[in-house]
């Protein structure tokens, strides 16, 4: 199951499990579209996987399945 990170791990920007501006990639590294796009051409900074639009869980389902509440933020070198 999908963790649903609560922020862009390169701006911090928030990315609530509702949000269709969530990328992820295969091992669920996340960013915002902005991130993904501008700085990382829609590339995995950390894996080089590509990144696409995170899945938005139902709201009945975050309920039994809440989203991660632990923020990740890394040091990228296109984040600076």
């Amino acid at each position: 199951m999908l963790a649903l990170r609560p922020n862009c791990e390169c701006c911090d920007r928030d990315l609530p499990p509702e949000s269709d501006a969530a990328r992820i990639c295969s091992f669920e590294c996340t960013f915002c579209a902005a991130c993904a796009d501008d700085r990382f051409a829609g590339r995995c900074p950390n894996c080089g996987g590509g990144l696409v639009q995170r899945p938005i869980r139902p709201a009945a389902a975050l309920a039994r399945f809440p989203a991660q509440t632990e923020r990740v933020l890394k040091a990228h070198k296109a984040c600076a």
